[in-house]
């Protein structure tokens, strides 16, 4: 059975650029491919759509690499003349495949589901089924399909780095979810004074007084050990003593001890997991000062910098932001796609407008937030509006008009992050890194350029009206 990866995600090229040449006749086989764990079901088709080939290959190397030759010697040795059609964008069959020169091309499983109703009314589906229809509709309806490319392994190192950082992440969350939950059980003295996700000194001192029992007998000078080795100084060890041995609660005999034991267990993962998760960070920072150097000699310093540096240039982009872009969009950055990069970072609307409605005077069409995107995209750019409103003044006021026109908080963010985005593609155009004090300096130099009489003018203009 297929399985998919959720929305369209930006690792497949744009339609506009990879169609002409299918449409042009350029290929000779047309090949559908069903992707699954241990066998992947494929249909192959010429150009007079008759089927050729129809069969499963096991997801082994020998297998795949025979097929792969298979298929070459039906295009008569060029594999330039194959084209592939499949529903995730990325595998080992499909490497193979573009490794040896085949074009391959991935669809929404959402839009296929859509041209399996044209060959079956009765909702039949089995992967031989979605395999010909692949193939065929490849064949027929290319525009629907979006081209493949490989990344740099620089950018496929930076995508599974971004995404074993939000894992570990979740994990470390859910993990201080636990440990949160066992201290309010029988000892909330401890979340007075920090917090359990991110304080590692209380995960020592929750250790060295594992029951309200123990913080009795503390002594300043162990306390005074774990501050020190943590340098913390909002906290004297006397007050962190008093707040653990002010009074407990009252709980069933037993219960503090069952839950000191669940706290030692947690406590060893959850290191693990903050230490891998700032290792995971360490990782993407370097990768992304790798990708902002300059590639060549001849770019000057702030005359054509990389799309690395100018993304991170931009107020509000922090390092996990910037890799989740460059990793999930780097196509669309390469191709400077606007339209496409804000759809996929779901700050583009949903329009609905059916029969006399919109054109009936006084009525007006449905406008809705858009939910098929790249979920990840749309985690990041929400953290950079938000971000950016709060140190950005341009932003700032952006999100000020629209909130003072009667949208929301999230509706408001989106037009800061759709501002954004557009800013972002035109600094890639110019290749420059961003100015705060550009539109300032725009402002103060067509003022001076303007006639003296015009601005005379304008003052009297200004003072009559």
């Amino acid at each position: 059975m297929s399985t998919s990866t959720g929305p369209i995600e930006q690792h497949s090229g744009s339609s506009n650029q990879a169609q002409p040449s299918i449409m042009s006749g350029n290929y000779s086989l047309w090949v559908g491919i069903d992707w699954a764990t241990e066998e992947h079901q494929v249909c192959v088709m010429d150009h007079e759509r008759q089927v050729i080939v129809e069969r499963s290959v096991r997801h082994t190397g020998e297998a795949i690499a025979k097929f792969a030759d298979e298929l070459i010697a039906r295009a008569n040795g060029d594999a330039a003349k194959i084209a592939v059609a499949i529903e995730t964008p990325r595998g080992a069959i499909i490497e193979t495949l573009m490794d040896r020169g085949a074009a391959v091309f991935s669809i929404n499983p959402k839009q296929l589901d859509r041209y399996r109703d044209r060959y079956t009314v009765a909702g039949a589906k089995d992967d031989r089924r979605d395999a010909f229809v692949l193939a065929d509709t490849l064949r027929t309806d290319a525009p629907a399909y979006r081209r493949v490319h490989l990344r740099s392994p620089e950018l496929v190192l930076l995508r599974e780095l971004v995404r074993i950082h939000e894992q570990v992440s979740q994990e470390l969350n859910a993990l201080g979810n636990r440990f949160r939950e066992q201290l309010h059980r029988f000892f909330p003295q401890v979340l007075t004074l920090g917090s359990v996700y991110r304080d590692r000194w209380l995960w020592d001192l929750v250790e060295a007084v594992p029951t309200p029992n123990q913080a009795q007998r503390l002594r300043p000078r162990k306390v005074q050990a774990i501050l020190k080795q943590h340098r913390i100084r909002r906290l004297k060890a006397t007050e962190v003593i008093d707040a653990l041995r002010s009074t407990p609660l009252r709980v069933a005999p037993g219960v503090a001890e069952a839950s000191a034991q669940h706290i030692a267990m947690l406590l060893p993962r959850i290191r693990l997991s903050y230490a891998q998760c700032r290792q995971c960070k360490k990782q993407i920072d370097v990768l992304l000062d790798l990708l902002a150097q300059p590639q060549g000699v001849d770019e000057q310093p702030n005359v054509a910098h990389r799309d690395a540096a100018i993304l991170r240039s931009m107020p509000g982009v922090g390092t996990i932001v910037a890799a989740i872009i460059l990793s999930e969009a780097a196509l669309l950055l390469e191709q400077r796609d606007y339209r496409n990069l804000r759809t996929q970072c779901g700050v583009a609307p949903v329009t609905r407008q059916t029969g006399i409605q919109g054109k009936k005077k006084g009525k007006k069409p449905t406008v809705l937030m858009r939910r098929a995107c790249n979920p990840r995209l749309r985690k990041a750019v929400y953290h950079w509006a938000r971000t950016s409103v709060q140190y950005d003044q341009r932003s700032k006021e952006h999100y000020a008009k629209l909130r003072a026109k009667g949208h929301r908080h999230g509706r408001a963010l989106r037009g800061v992050a759709d501002r954004l985005l557009d800013v972002l593609i035109a600094m890639l155009k110019a290749r420059q890194l961003y100015d705060p004090t550009r539109r300032i300096r725009s402002a103060v130099s067509n003022q001076a350029s303007e006639p003296a009489d015009g601005r005379a003018q304008q003052r009297g203009k200004c003072v009559s009206d």
